[in-house]
């Protein structure tokens, strides 16, 4: 299952494990985008828009699609190597915090559907790769999990933003049909790549990122 169709038992866990009731707890994350409303970066539902567009194509949802891919063809021995990578390149400590924190959640939880590659795991595994190899150990297609695992970041951009009314329910859902291309587009791109393609040029966003460590009244955790 090369493409993006997924059918059957596939189909079934990856909406199990992207939906946001599995237990995860992405709800406490913003990815600094509390700190972009905050400092007025982002005033309404189209400047969200262009901030999740960016960061598809450069930002770090780029660069978890990049080592979700990369974790969905390497075997169990080399599982290790990306974990450290992905790790390492966190740009901040919030962010470091999040991608371990559910990674660790991710893990737990697809512990309901048994597999060799949860113990290959290392304890300390980002988000997307713990997810890229656990989709690919569950017979799932790389583009399938790539394309479920970006539309389910941005939808959980697109909550924290309503939640922090930068747009309502109606506006946020625009803003989601309308990144369908940048989805789609972000896919095509990290099935051909490698590590070397890593990388990402969003200042605005990494700066918000940290400057929400030191915010004072906060919603969320990043």
């Amino acid at each position: 299952m090369d493409g993006a169709a997924v059918s059957g038992a596939p189909l079934l866990r990856l909406l199990a494990w992207l939906s946001p009731a599995f237990p995860l707890g992405g709800f406490s994350y913003s990815g600094g985008l509390e700190r972009a409303v905050h400092d007025g970066l982002l005033k309404h539902a189209g400047d969200l828009e262009l901030w999740l567009a960016t960061g598809l194509e450069h930002g770090f949802l780029w660069n978890d699609a990049v080592l979700l891919a990369a974790s969905h063809r390497v075997g169990d021995d080399d599982i290790g190597a990306i974990a450290a990578l992905a790790a390492a390149l966190a740009g901040s400590r919030e962010r470091h915090a999040e991608t371990l924190a559910l990674g660790a959640a991710f893990i737990t939880a697809a512990s309901a559907w048994p597999s060799p590659v949860l113990e290959a795991l290392p304890a300390e595994t980002a988000l997307p790769v713990a997810f890229g190899a656990v989709a690919a150990a569950h017979g799932i297609g790389l583009e399938a999990a790539c394309q479920g695992y970006l539309h389910a970041q941005v939808s959980q951009s697109i909550s924290a933003a309503i939640r922090l009314s930068l747009a309502g329910q109606v506006a946020g859902l625009s803003v989601l049909s309308a990144l369908e291309a940048n989805i789609l587009a972000a896919t095509a791109r990290a099935a051909a790549s490698s590590l070397d393609d890593l990388g990402g040029c969003t200042f605005r966003a990494d700066i918000a990122v940290l400057g929400h460590e030191t915010q004072h009244s906060r919603l969320f955790r990043s």
